[in-house]
Formats: C-alpha cells, structure tokens, sequence
C-alpha cells in the first residue's frame, strides 16, 4: 500500500465535516498542482530530465520556493535511481511522501496550543497589516470557548485606526471578555489585562499587537519590553507567539516569516485565506524556509473556517483526486 493510500485510509475514518473544509480550502491549489502534475504525466510517460524540469517549474508556480522545491527534485531523483523507476505514473505516490518528509523533516510536529498549568496562557499574535491578525484572535478566541476556556482579549494594537474597534467587535460576537483603551501605550493595555487575567481566574489571554515590520529595532525592543512586564505578572509569559500570514501574499508571507523569526521566537504560524490561493504550496515553503511550525490555517471565511493544521490533511486535500486518476 502506498503512502497516499495510507492517509486515505486514515482520513475515511476521521471527522468527516473536517476533512470536507480541507478539501473545499485546498480547491484552487488542487486543481493548480494535481492538474498540472496529471497532465505532464499524460505528455511524459517515462521519467526524464525534461520530465523533472516540468515538474519543478509547477512546484514554483504553485509558491513551494525554489529552495524547497529543490530539495523535492533532489529527494525524487535519488529515489528514481534507487527504485529503478521508469514510469511517471509510478512517482506520484512517491512526490506525496516526499512532501510529507520535506514537512516534517525528523521533527516532533506540535500544532497544539502550548497551555500554561499554573494560571493563564498568554498568547501573542504578530504579523503585518492586512494579514488578518485581529480577524484571527477573534476566530480563535471562539474556538477556545467552544472547548470551554474562559477568554480575554487585550487590544494591544493602539495604533492602526479601526483595530480597537475591530476587536471589540470580536468580543461582543463571540460573547467574551476584553481590555481597550484609546490612545494608550500599548504595553500598559497588555499589563492591565495580564493583571485581569490573574486575578479573576481566565484560562487564555489573547493580545493584538501593532503590525509595523518597517522598524525591527523599535519593534523587537517593544515585543522584548512585551514580554518582561507580562512575564513578571505571569510565569512563562508568552507561552506561544503566534505569527500571522496571508497566504495569498506567497514568497512575500515567507519574507515575513523570516523578518519576524530575526526580532522575536516565534512559535507558530496562522496562515491565513489558504482557500483564496492557488498557491497553497506555502505551507510546506514557510515551514521548511523557517523550520517554524504552522499551528492553524484559514479554511474558509466562517469563524469555524480557522482549524488546527494537520498536514495529513492537508496532503489528503492536495491531492485527494489522485487515485480517481489511477483506476
């Protein structure tokens, strides 16, 4: 049984509604990279260097980054060497594998939320404008209630007009707590809800920070300044650092992955509009560009849309027609 079939086997058994938002997410790049990749088949029957050429340039198309989609050519020619493989049709299960190892790359994969046992988990997010931070902790925070956490917002972001507002907007949505002020020094909002936090017992504090990347001096001595107060208030404090990233802005959302990865520890990644590209390859991109995990991604507009990333699944909703193809 091949690798693909597998995750197949795997996946007819696991949540059914889950792996269908995967699967609609994953629609634009599917048909971008399984197409293509069908099709080259179709022009290639035997695997040759032409054969590899083609198959690189759809990789890059679909925003793997040319370092990683690389390091996928080098890994498929050493297994056609060693297998004795001939026939096209015969490396598409392998491309699967090889994609999954790229991902994983020897590591313990965590997606999980790193929860903090003695009182609450302060969650940080960053990120540039636009790539939809306050949106995300608004989507998260609901998730969080949904598992029967008691949430506080802190609208750290006292900068962007319209970014209080927004979060407020969030708060009063989702039902849940939050700590705002106009015109504040955005470190003194965050204490003040550090403190809220602590004393009246939540189990999360989430907080929106200001997305400016122009300035990485002033803005890692902000986040450095960040985490002393709130870790003098609550031990360990931040206990994940979340960074947010449009999928849609490709090799550009890498770029930022990086730029942030220079200014803070960052401890995962939110991806956000995966079902607005084509370009889905970013996932395996950033992480192998970064070694940074990707924690959640955004599946569809809905603030149920915003899941947990597995990237079985995601694998699965990448190519999920592929074994239709073969029968």
């Amino acid at each position: 049984m091949g690798f693909f079939s597998k995750i197949k086997n795997i996946i007819n058994k696991e949540d059914k509604e889950e792996v269908q938002l995967y699967e609609k997410g994953l629609e634009k790049t599917r048909n971008n990279v399984l197409n293509s990749i069908l099709n080259l088949n179709k022009s290639y029957k035997k695997i040759n260097d032409e054969y590899f050429e083609q198959l690189e340039e759809i990789f890059i198309m679909a925003d793997i980054g040319v370092n990683t989609v690389m390091k996928i050519i080098d890994r498929l020619k050493q297994r056609v060497k060693k297998e004795h493989i001939i026939d096209t049709k015969d490396l598409q299960d392998i491309i699967v594998d090889e994609m999954f190892v790229i991902y994983v790359d020897n590591d313990i994969i965590v997606n999980k939320i790193n929860y903090n046992e003695n009182g609450p988990t302060v969650i940080l997010f960053v990120g540039v404008n636009g790539a939809g931070k306050t949106t995300t902790i608004g989507k998260i925070a609901y998730r969080l209630q949904q598992e029967g956490k008691k949430v506080l917002l802190v609208a750290g972001d006292t900068f962007r007009a319209g970014a209080i507002e927004q979060l407020n907007e969030w708060a009063k949505r989702n039902n849940c707590d939050i700590v705002l002020k106009e015109d504040a020094d955005p470190v003194s909002v965050m204490y003040e809800g550090a403190i809220k936090a602590k004393e009246e017992g939540y189990d999360v504090l989430l907080i929106d920070t200001a997305g400016r990347l122009q300035n990485k001096v002033n803005l890692m001595k902000e986040l450095e300044k960040i985490g002393k107060v709130i870790g003098k208030l609550i031990d360990g404090a931040p206990h994940e650092t979340l960074l947010v990233v449009d999928a849609t802005t490709g090799q550009n959302g890498i770029s930022q992955a990086k730029s942030f990865k220079e200014i803070t520890n960052i401890t995962g990644i939110v991806l956000t509009k995966l079902d607005g590209t084509a370009k889905g390859g970013i996932v395996l991109a950033i992480k192998d560009s970064t070694g940074i995990p990707v924690k959640f991604v955004g599946l569809g507009e809905q603030k149920e849309d915003l899941r947990v990333f597995d990237i079985e699944k995601y694998i699965y909703g990448l190519f999920k027609d592929m074994e239709d193809e073969d029968d």
